[in-house]
Order: structure tokens, then C-alpha cells, then sequence
């Protein structure tokens, strides 16, 4: 990564047509640099002024902007900053990007603003990784989990289980090196009860994790069964729209067509495959392995069917696929007035598509299996979304499980099993950024935009 003591500079906001452009430079000389390059210069920090942007050699104008200038460290990035809101377009921006940079700055790097907040302290990693997770959230779930990490929820949930751990330290501490001071031994039962308490919290950020790549990307609802069992035509009314070609001929669908649904709470990824068959037709068997590909990262299976033997044959095929769930929907029903089949079943559903019957029981019952499988979407959960926060927490409980393991033995001295504590606490630390490691640093904001 480039130093951090220069002067950077970047377009924020989206290139393309647009009303307003913004320009933000950041860095010791920010100030100096923009002077020069503004007609007028706010008199106080955080006031917007309307200015022009002038070239200084050749007394050009360049561009009408309104100005706000920031004072270290009470600003994004902790040092002074400007940011320079012009007409958008793509030549605009790209005028004035190009005289700060002609002035002294740099074009900055992926994600150097946000690096540079972290690094003086006005954002830990876990809120950086946050703002990056709004600007990219697909679905509103994501949004959510993202605005919780940015404010720093999820940071203070570390925070309290860092403390917990290191209490538990000090107990053992204690244990060690003062056994017969007047209070006496410290209670087996209260270092127990310590250590079972930083193990919970340990299992529910996990658990965090497992839902939190769900709620990223999107439940995977994959709708399975035999050729001309209806799957396009309930994709399309789940939908709500025509995407996918609805016709009585079998093989109609050749591939799987994907489309993002929001669901009160969970965000739905919906994929419509090719019929489960044997076929001679070598683009549709290539359809049917597409099919299996999807039902393998399934979280979800809809097996579709008219009959309760068509749904039976697509289930086994579909068992042996997936682990994932299976909701049972007999498609059709408005073919089938006098059929009984998912009467009274919990994990079964009749629906019309072209009545549009039974879909928001269908939703439901979806929405509850994945409540069920994977945890109810609390809104308040912390959402841990990367490997690194899986990685760094299953660290944390895999030294916590082995301390408990080595009191329990009595094979291993307590000054050497405590060990594991310091392990589990420097493993929560580098989640937040409060071990300074430059490959974790540099991995995570190579992810980001420019002018972020």
C-alpha cells in the first residue's frame, strides 16, 4: 500500500450522467492544494460555500462546485480533507481530478479513504468492512447487517466478548501466582461458568457468520422436479413478471435462470432449472447437470409436481443432490379442483400460478424452513459475512475449547494453558483491526471502490 502521509484524491461518486459529481481529497496539503485551484475559500470547517474551480496557471474556470472543507482529525478520514460537490457527467469531475492531481495529489487507491480512517482511529476494520457492505448490498437483509456493523454494533459485541475473555485470563492469573492469599483459591465453578459464558458468545457469532452469507447473497430457492411440472410457471409468479418462457412442450427450459425476490425478512434467490430427466438431447442433459450444480448449493428445495408420485420421483433424485430442506408443492391445483395431496402437511403446499393461489402460503412456509435451518433473521443479530470473521472466530473457540480441555486432563500446567486465552483474544482482536496486520489490511480493502 502506498504511504499514508501524502495527499490523495478521487472521484466518490458514480461516473456516468448524473446531476452532482463529488471530488474528495484527503491529506496534509489538501488544504493548500485546494486553495490554490478555488476562487474563495470557507472561512469555517463543515460550512458548504459556492465557488469556482480555476485552473491557477491558466486562470481558467474549470467547473461551478460547492466546497466543504474539513479539519484534521474531525473529518472521514481524520486528516484535513475537501470535498468538491461539481456538475456530474463524465468530463467535469475528470477536469478537476486532474488539476488537484496536477497540484500535488495522487489518485488514491481501492478503499484508501476508509483505510486511512481505520489506521487513525476513527473506524475499526469491522466498521470499515460495514460501510463497504452497504455499497454493495443487493438485498435489504444485507443493508441491515451492513448498517449494524458500520455504527458499530457488532464491534461492541466483540468488544464485550474481548473483556470476558481477559477477565477469565485475570482469574487464572490469580489462580496461578497468588493461591494462598487471604481471599483463597478462586471457585472451580466460577472459572467454569467464565469459561462456558465466553464459549456461548464464541457459538452465537458463529452462528452469526452461517447467516450472514445467506443474508449477503440470498437463500438459494431452488424450484426442482420432472419436465413440465410447472417450475417456470410458479418462478414467474413468484416474481411477479415474465422471466422465464412458459410452454407445454417438455425441455422447454435449457438452463437455470436466477432472479433476486426480498421476502419480509429473507432475501430470496430463486433459480427455475430444467426438468429432472434422462434425455437423449445433448444441450438438455447439459441443462439437467446446471440443475444438479444449483440443487448442491441449495439452502432450499421446492419439488414440484402434479401428483404425489411425480413430486416422490423428483424427491429422490433431488436427495441425492442436497442435504438441503425440501417444501413439497403440488402445482397446478387449479387443474386438480378435487385433489387432497398437502392437506395438512407441514412441509407441503398447493398452488396455482395462473390463479395465483397459495402464494403467499407458499412464502410463508419458505420463510419458516429457513427459520428453522439456519435462525430466525433477527435484525438485531450480528451478521459476520467474510472468511476472515469465520476464520478469526473459529480460532477464538477452537483455544477456548482446548484450554477447557487441558483443565479437564490436568496433563498441562495452568500457566501454559492459559496460553490459549491470549490465542483466542488475539484472534478477536485482529476481527476489529486491533492487531496490526498489513496482508489482512490489504485484503480487505482491495475489495473496495475508488474514492471509499
Amino acid at each position: 500500500m502506498l504511504v499514508a502521509d501524502d495527499t490523495i484524491v478521487a472521484v466518490s461518486t458514480a461516473s456516468g450522467r448524473a446531476a452532482i459529481s463529488v471530488v474528495r481529497m484527503s491529506g496534509e496539503r489538501a488544504h493548500s492544494i485546494a486553495r490554490r485551484c478555488l476562487s474563495r475559500w470557507p472561512s469555517e470547517p463543515r460550512a458548504a460555500l459556492l465557488v469556482e474551480v480555476r485552473d491557477p496557471v491558466s486562470a481558467t474556470t474549470i467547473d461551478q462546485a460547492v466546497v466543504v472543507r474539513y479539519d484534521a482529525p474531525h473529518s472521514y478520514t481524520g486528516e484535513d480533507l475537501v470535498e468538491i460537490s461539481g456538475h456530474g457527467g463524465l468530463l467535469s469531475p475528470a477536469a478537476v481530478t486532474a488539476l488537484l492531481i496536477r497540484e500535488g495529489a495522487r489518485p488514491a487507491e481501492p478503499g484508501e479513504f476508509t483505510r486511512r480512517a481505520v489506521l487513525n482511529g476513527k473506524l475499526d476494520l469491522l466498521q470499515a468492512e460495514g460501510i463497504a457492505g452497504i455499497v454493495d448490498a443487493r438485498t435489504e437483509a444485507a443493508r441491515r447487517g451492513a448498517l449494524h456493523r458500520a455504527d458499530g454494533g457488532v464491534s461492541r459485541q466483540i468488544g464485550a466478548l474481548r473483556n470476558s475473555i481477559l477477565e477469565l485470563e485475570a482469574l487464572l492469573a490469580y489462580e496461578i501466582d497468588f493461591p494462598e492469599e487471604d481471599d483463597g483459591p478462586v471457585p472451580q465453578e466460577r472459572i467454569e461458568r467464565a469459561l462456558t459464558d465466553a464459549q456461548r458468545q464464541v457459538d452465537a457469532l458463529l452462528a452469526g457468520v452461517k447467516l450472514g452469507e445467506v443474508v449477503r447473497e440470498g437463500a438459494v430457492v431452488v424450484l426442482a422436479g420432472r419436465p413440465n411440472a410447472g417450475k417456470s410457471s410458479l418462478f414467474n409468479a413468484l416474481l411477479g413478471v415474465e422471466r422465464a418462457i412458459v410452454h407445454e412442450t417438455p425441455g422447454t427450459t435449457r438452463d437455470a435462470i436466477e432472479a433476486v425476490v426480498e421476502v419480509n425478512r429473507w432475501p430470496l434467490r430463486l433459480v427455475d432449472t430444467a426438468g429432472l430427466r434422462e434425455s437423449e438431447d445433448a444441450i438438455e442433459r447439459t441443462g439437467v447437470e446446471v440443475s444438479r450444480r444449483y440443487l448442491a448449493g441449495a439452502h432450499l428445495v421446492l419439488v414440484c409436481g402434479e401428483s404425489d408420485m411425480e413430486i416422490a420421483a423428483a424427491s429422490t433424485v433431488v436427495q441425492n443432490a442436497t442435504d438441503a430442506p425440501q417444501l413439497r408443492v403440488f402445482t397446478k391445483s387449479d387443474l386438480r379442483e378435487g385433489a387432497s395431496e398437502a392437506n395438512g402437511s407441514a412441509n407441503s403446499q398447493r398452488v396455482s400460478a395462473h390463479r395465483r393461489e397459495g402464494l403467499v402460503e407458499l412464502l410463508a412456509s419458505i420463510e419458516r424452513t429457513l427459520d428453522t435451518t439456519y435462525g430466525s433473521l433477527d435484525p438485531d443479530l450480528p451478521l459476520l459475512t467474510r472468511a476472515r470473521h469465520q476464520s478469526a472466530l473459529l480460532t477464538a473457540a477452537q483455544e477456548l475449547a482446548e484450554l477447557r480441555e487441558s483443565r479437564s486432563s490436568n496433563l498441562v500446567p495452568a500457566a501454559i494453558a492459559s496460553v490459549h486465552l491470549r490465542s483466542a483474544v488475539h484472534a478477536l482482536e485482529t476481527l476489529v483491526g486491533a492487531v496490526d496486520v498489513d496482508e489482512v489490511l490489504a485484503r480487505v480493502f482491495s475489495t473496495f471502490c475508488i474514492g471509499k
